[in-house]
């Protein structure tokens, strides 16, 4: 069950910046470095930290620039399920799970998880334009401390996940009560 918990954790930090995690699990993982990420294993370890470093880089300065946020948040939209999946199998294999059925099912509840978040943040940034930059700061915060918690405390990582997840399932329900509510207003 921790592993579960530890995937969900790394999972949700994927959702919200999809380099940070696969830096800071090459960083964490000790001499093993990036051997257990499936494909970032088969790239030489200073092309894999140099790219992943640019593109922390890119994410955290870009994600204060409205114009620039969408774009990115809208190409990462594509790439976050292929992140979460390999960010999942990877924090699977540190925690030694062998099984090959139950890596599958991590990898994708990792990689779907990591969509879900993916989605509700572009949501909410395309119905109010640009969040406020203090929302922003505290998205870089919850990322790092996500992948802290995948490795050190994968119960509360996993539970901080989960609410994540409900959060979004509560915002799917706010959007389709928005319509209902301009409709009205339109009416009157």
């Amino acid at each position: 069950m921790p592993e579960l918990l530890a995937v969900l954790a790394i999972s949700a930090a994927t959702g919200l910046r999809l380099a940070l995690p696969l830096l800071l699990i090459g960083l964490f993982a000790g001499d093993k470095l990036w051997s257990t990420v499936p494909i970032l294993a088969n790239i030489p370890e200073t092309l894999v930290i140099a790219v992943l470093v640019i593109w922390s880089l890119i994410e955290l300065i870009i994600s204060k620039d409205r114009v620039s946020r969408r774009f990115l948040q809208s190409a990462e939209l594509f790439i976050s399920p292929f992140v979460g999946t390999i960010a999942g199998i990877a924090i699977a294999r540190l925690a030694d799970i062998t099984d090959s059925w139950l890596l599958v099912l991590l990898a994708i509840t990792g990689g779907v998880l990591a969509l879900v978040i993916q989605m509700v943040q572009v949501g909410w940034l395309y119905r109010f334009k640009s969040p406020p930059m203090w929302a922003i700061f505290i998205e870089d915060a919850l990322c790092i401390c996500l992948v802290f918690l995948a490795f050190d405390a994968p119960e509360q990582g996993g539970l901080i996940a989960l609410f994540l997840l409900w959060l979004a399932i509560r915002s799917s329900a706010i959007w389709r009560q928005w319509p209902k509510k301009e409709t009205n207003s339109h009416n009157k």
